[in-house]
């Protein structure tokens, strides 16, 4: 009921007032009587943001408890051990694949020092027949041979092709002393022994006189090597020479010249001048 004296809009708009007045202590009231929901934060001083703290995710399916203060533990099954038997299996695979390698590495090591020996005795032989006669000669080119086919990849095996080209050289084989050679590079570490070989296998198209051949392999010697090193001499005079006498004479004058420059000091030198002054030309 309406007071007296007022109408019933000024008491409507009364107590909604009073009702504004009276919500935000009602609510507080309300809040407080609530339990905590999450735990006391520490003072945070201005201008630090606050972090939020996660918890990692339990996969989904994992089998888990959850504590009285809510939080899931994981349960991880036992481990549990193969059968004795297994072990006992892989333990003697183990054993066996070492075995196998052990055995391999020695027969290897065994047919490597084999090898070895045979070749050593095989060039002893060859070295001596350089000056024997032809039968000797083609006897140690055979076993040399037999060898080569039988241990290709050993340490001496160029050495072999080297003597072995040296012996057909000495037959006046120079297709098979060139083919000896070939191998001898192509097997060659040392640098000394690329040389030789490059010089023989120019050596056999001079041979031949097969001028155009005997040029590019003394070119391809003379490239290969440095002013003063091995053979270096012999090489710049080998491809001054089939220049000469492919016809080519004002490349033989100037590789003569050459040699007198780069070498000066060379046991080749007299021969060099010697040329160049039957070619009519000074030094």
């Amino acid at each position: 009921m309406c007071g007296r004296g007022r109408s019933p809009a000024a008491a409507a708009g009364a107590e909604r007032g009073r009702r504004r007045r009276a919500g935000p202590a009602l609510r507080l009231a309300r809040l407080s009587a609530l339990p905590a929901l999450r735990a006391a934060r520490a003072s945070r001083r201005p201008g630090v943001a606050a972090v939020r703290l996660l918890r990692a995710p339990v996969p989904p399916g994992a089998p888990r408890a959850v504590t009285a203060a809510g939080t899931a533990t994981v349960r991880v099954p036992a481990l549990t051990w193969p059968p004795p038997r297994w072990v006992l299996v892989a333990a003697v695979s183990v054993v066996c694949v070492g075995a196998a390698a052990a055995g391999t590495w020695w027969w290897l090591a065994v047919e490597a020092a084999r090898a070895e020996a045979a070749y050593v005795a095989a060039l002893g032989r060859a070295q001596d027949a350089l000056d024997g006669p032809p039968e000797a000669r083609a006897a140690a080119a055979r076993e040399l041979e037999a060898l080569l086919a039988r241990h290709p990849s050993a340490r001496l095996a160029a050495q072999a092709a080297w003597e072995l080209g040296q012996l057909r050289y000495a037959e006046r084989d120079w297709r098979g002393a060139r083919a000896a050679w070939q191998v001898a590079l192509a097997r060659a570490q040392a640098p000394t022994l690329a040389t030789l070989a490059r010089l023989g296998i120019a050596a056999t198209w001079e041979a031949e006189q097969d001028w155009p051949r005997a040029v590019e392999s003394y070119a391809g010697a003379v490239a290969a090597l440095r002013p003063g090193e091995f053979q270096y001499d012999e090489a710049l005079l080998g491809l001054a020479r089939v220049q000469e006498r492919a016809g080519r004479t004002a490349e033989a004058i100037e590789t003569y010249r050459r040699l007198l420059r780069e070498v000066p000091q060379s046991p080749r030198a007299p021969e060099t001048r010697s040329r160049l002054a039957a070619l009519g030309v000074a030094p």
